[in-house]
């Protein structure tokens, strides 16, 4: 099988990529994390209102843009690239949930979805739910059940990762929108996650890469010397792997029977390249790589904590 973007798809993760960069200029990563949100709010509001991020994977019946999960998964590849933190992980997985009950009730949910409501799942048998503090819809599992809940209390956790935003959350009744087997929901959270990985150990490689060139020693590039190009190349086959499998685990999420033991793999591949990526970038970086100042600590934690989501095993 062979993956290419097609020209939408091209112009997507450009539009998006472009945004970014732009917004960095104004508010950085350090900065964004540092806000009560957690995240740069008005990079979210266009995201969500000019881009229209959260209505990709909504049917048009529902207001959305009808598209499938795969645009939503090259979104994410972006946001994983530069780190950057929004509610973009919580809202995608309530969407591809209240997608697979297909229940007028969850068919009203995804209309406040598309039209930029945030959202968070509380996963089954987990402690922490991601992005559920400022979440506007909060779905619950009893059983296979899903239920639109109104949280009594939602109380954020720090993580050893400044970029994700976890909470504990306790709920009262809420209306039961439909059923879902529990199992998806782990399913989809491992493929959402090895978008973040392939995209932020592209962008880790590149920037290592980058000072490799620009730093010298002995009067030379230290990029020109061979065993470092041994090293970047070695990582370069990981990457580009990694990729490929977030990708084929992007378009079996969007078949009628997804492969779970193909989406596995792509995320235990992932976990192994992002982690080892991260670490070699450190080691690239030599003594700059672990001043606070730098941002490899940043890549090396979300390896570390990606690698620990929806890992399927728990």
């Amino acid at each position: 099988m062979r993956f290419a973007l097609t020209e939408e798809q091209t112009d997507l993760v450009a539009t998006v990529h472009t945004l970014i960069a732009k917004r960095a200029a104004s508010m950085d990563l350090r900065a964004a994390i540092a806000t009560p949100e957690g995240y740069d709010t008005t990079l979210w509001q266009t995201l969500a209102e000019q881009i229209g991020v959260t209505a990709l994977a909504v049917p048009e019946a529902y207001g959305g843009v009808g598209c499938s999960y795969i645009e939503a998964h090259l979104v994410l590849e972006e946001l994983g690239a530069t780190l950057t933190p929004s509610p973009f992980v919580g809202t995608l997985l309530a969407t591809q949930v209240l997608a697979a009950a297909g229940t007028p009730a969850a068919g009203e949910l995804l209309e406040r979805i598309a039209g930029g409501a945030t959202a968070a799942v509380v996963v089954p048998g987990s402690d922490v739910v991601i992005d559920a503090v400022g979440a506007e819809i909060l779905l619950v599992f009893r059983g296979d059940q899903v239920h639109a809940a109104e949280p009594v209390t939602i109380t954020p956790v720090p993580a050893l990762d400044p970029t994700w935003r976890f909470g504990t959350v306790t709920v009262g009744d809420g209306e039961a929108v439909g059923t879902v087997d529990p199992a998806y929901v782990t399913t989809v959270g491992a493929t959402m996650m090895t978008a973040l990985q392939a995209g932020a150990a592209r962008e880790a490689l590149e920037r290592a890469v980058a000072y490799l060139k620009e730093r010298h020693q002995f009067g030379r590039p230290l990029g020109s010397f061979q065993a470092l190009k041994h090293r970047c190349a070695d990582l370069l086959v990981q990457v580009e792997t990694a990729r490929t499998m977030s990708w084929a685990a992007a378009w079996e999420l969007t078949q009628e029977a997804p492969d779970v033991r193909l989406i596995r793999a792509a995320k235990t591949w992932c976990s192994d390249a992002f982690s080892q990526v991260a670490a070699e970038m450190i080691q690239l970086h030599g003594g700059v790589a672990i001043t606070w100042e730098h941002d490899a600590h940043l890549y090396f934690k979300r390896a570390h904590a990606t690698a620990q989501l929806f890992r399927g095993d728990t």
